[in-house]
C-alpha cells in the first residue's frame, strides 16, 4: 500500500487563494465515464496538472493533493482508473477497502491514457485552450507519468513520485518530453539503481531528465504526517512547481 487511508499531502512552499474544489465526472474519448477531482486557484492559470494516484485511484488523498496544487496557483485535475472495470466511484472517491487488486491488472497504457486527455480537455476547457500541462504521478500512476514522456498525448511534461520502471519498458526509449523523477532512496519496492538507469535511458532518447534522489527516505515519502522527511517534501514540491513554472504561458 502506498499511503496510509489517513494520509494527506504535505502543504506546497507557496500559498495563495483557491477558488473551486470539488469532485466530478469526466467522459474519455472512448465513451468510459471516470471520476475525477478538481480544484483551481483564484489566480489566472499558466500551467495546469493532472494527477494520477497510486493503486487506489482516486483516494481522498489525491483529491486534497488537487487543492495543494491549486493553492500553489495550477488548477489539477486528479483521475480514477476503474471507470472502465469498477464504474464510478459511488461516493465520489474510492473507499479504503476498494479492491484494486482486482481492478489494477485490468488497466492499459491506452486506457490511462485516454483518462489523461480527458483531464487535460477538462482543465483547458476551464481555463484557457493553450494551457501547458503536465502529468504529475506517484507509484503506479508515477511510473505510467514517466512512461508519458514519449506518449501521444498533448503534454508539456511530467513527473513521477517512486515509480517502477518496468511499467515504462521499451517506452523509455520514445522519451522527448521534460521529466521529473522524484526517487525515495529507501524504497524497498524498486532499487535506486533501477530508476537511475530508466533515467539514463530517457536522456539518450532526448528527454531532459531532472531525478533526484532522497537518500534515506520511503516509498510515500510525500506525506504531511512524515515529519522527518519534511525538507524532503519541501524540495520535492520545489522540483515540481520548477516544471510547471518552466511550460508556463504568461
Amino acid at each position: 500500500m502506498c499511503h496510509d487511508h489517513d494520509s494527506r499531502p504535505p502543504a506546497p512552499p507557496r500559498t495563495g487563494d483557491v477558488a473551486e474544489r470539488g469532485t466530478l465526472e469526466l467522459t474519455a474519448a472512448d465513451g468510459t465515464q471516470l471520476s475525477a477531482a478538481y480544484a483551481a486557484p483564484a489566480a489566472p492559470a499558466t500551467a495546469g496538472v493532472v494527477i494520477l494516484p497510486d493503486i487506489r485511484g482516486l483516494h481522498p488523498y489525491y483529491v486534497a493533493l488537487a487543492e495543494r496544487f491549486a493553492q500553489a496557483g495550477v488548477p489539477a485535475v486528479a483521475l480514477d482508473y476503474f471507470g472502465r472495470t469498477a464504474g464510478l466511484a459511488e461516493t465520489g472517491t474510492r473507499e479504503d477497502d476498494f479492491d484494486w487488486q482486482a481492478h489494477i491488472p485490468q488497466t492499459t497504457p491506452e486506457g490511462i491514457d485516454a483518462d489523461t486527455a480527458a483531464g487535460i480537455e477538462y482543465l483547458r476547457s476551464r481555463t484557457r485552450p493553450d494551457l501547458p500541462v503536465v502529468t504529475v504521478g506517484f507509484c503506479f500512476g508515477g511510473s505510467h507519468a514517466w512512461r508519458q514522456s514519449g506518449a501521444d498525448l498533448d503534454l508539456a511534461g511530467s513527473a513521477g513520485f517512486y515509480g517502477r520502471p518496468s511499467l515504462v519498458g521499451d517506452a523509455a526509449s520514445a522519451a522527448r518530453r521534460p521529466v521529473v523523477m522524484l526517487i525515495a532512496g529507501a524504497d524497498t519496492a524498486t532499487p535506486v539503481a533501477d530508476q537511475l538507469e530508466l533515467a539514463a535511458t530517457m536522456r539518450a532518447a532526448g528527454a531532459e531528465v531532472d531525478d533526484v534522489v532522497y537518500d534515506g527516505a520511503p516509498h510515500s515519502f510525500f506525506d504531511r504526517a512524515f515529519g522527518e522527511w519534511a525538507e524532503a517534501c519541501d524540495d520535492a514540491w520545489r522540483h515540481v512547481l520548477a516544471l510547471t513554472d518552466r511550460v508556463a504561458v504568461r
